[in-house]
């Protein structure tokens, strides 16, 4: 009864083109993946408690109020990743929009559904992140949920660039499609390992004398190694998938994100090297997780490109036939 009344209201909005659902759904990509960014500044700022409180900034307000205890700047950069989460809903809201006005095949109205569900998921994990005091297991749960948010946002926009009448078409032999999902596997290892680097690094998120926010008790050296063998792992799988992939012959479509897969996950050590040898400056930090989001959502396009759905285009006529 609830959806189809939902449906009755959706259908009073204007049809959107499939560019249009498209457009929605890159700019769904886009404030997963930059919420992500955003939630690093606030970690390499030391704005994580700029707002105490949560869902309130300050307990009676939503908004920042003047306090000797909480410096204005880090009020100001804390509600600002707050704000953002407007943005993230909207985006999601639109896209569940779009698609059920358009009249999308189900498995794309359910990745549509995801985004609003995993925006509301994100707020309970960012509330509970600030009412622990930024214990670093969630901290890290926070940004892994977010590459999830990513991924599933990529394979949504895929999703969408795909005809509803097409028929399933696959791009790659199975066990390069497997080789790939294991390769997804793989990342999500780096990812969990560089969340724990950081847990155990230099940048707390917060810099209170009186309440030091509990850090992760292992030694960040092990934690460094065995992130940067978990990304050398990860990087061989899809050196593997490349030969793979170029032995049996790829589409063009699959060979570029290959490419822009590989070209990342290179720039992405380099950062980290970088960091090592810098002591973890903050700028790097923002940029290595802007890199993370960009690795997630790279293999998430390379995944959706070796399985597809495809137009059926009817065959044209023979005029030797018609003319017998």
């Amino acid at each position: 009864m609830l959806y189809r009344a939902f449906l009755r209201l959706v259908d009073k909005l204007p049809l959107p083109s499939s560019r249009v659902q498209r457009l929605i759904a890159l700019a769904v990509i886009l404030s997963q993946a930059g919420i992500s960014v955003t939630g690093a500044v606030v970690r390499v700022t030391a704005s994580g408690l700029g707002c105490p409180t949560w869902p309130q900034c300050f307990p009676g307000s939503f908004t920042p109020v003047a306090v000797s205890e909480v410096p204005a700047i880090h009020q100001a950069v804390e509600f600002s990743n707050r704000l953002l989460t407007f943005v993230v809903t909207l985006c999601a809201a639109a896209i569940v929009l779009a698609v059920t006005r358009a009249r999308r095949r189900r498995e794309v109205l359910v990745y549509a559904w995801l985004m609003p569900g995993g925006t509301v998921v994100q707020a309970v994990i960012g509330g509970l992140t600030v009412r622990t005091g930024l214990l670093w297991w969630t901290v890290s749960t926070h940004l892994l949920a977010s590459m999830v948010m990513v991924w599933l946002a990529v394979v949504l926009y895929a999703k969408i660039g795909e005809p509803d009448d097409g028929i399933d078409t696959v791009q790659a032999p199975a066990p390069l499609r497997w080789l790939t999902a294991l390769a997804g596997v793989a990342l999500a290892a780096v990812l969990v390992a560089g969340t724990l680097v950081t847990a155990a690094g230099p940048h707390a998120g917060d810099k209170s004398i009186e309440r030091p926010v509990e850090r992760l008790q292992v030694e960040i050296v092990t934690l460094v190694h065995l992130h940067s063998q978990l990304l050398v792992g990860y990087l061989a799988l899809l050196i593997g998938l490349a030969f793979g992939l170029f032995a049996v012959g790829i589409t063009p479509a699959v060979r570029t994100r290959l490419f822009v897969l590989l070209g990342l996950v290179c720039a992405q050590g380099l950062v980290g090297i970088v960091q090592y040898f810098t002591d973890v400056p903050a700028a790097l930090v923002v940029v290595h997780v802007g890199g993370a989001a960009a690795c997630t959502a790279a293999t998430a396009a390379l995944w959706a490109s070796l399985r597809t759905r495809e137009r059926v285009v009817a065959p044209k006529p023979d005029p030797a036939a018609q003319a017998a």
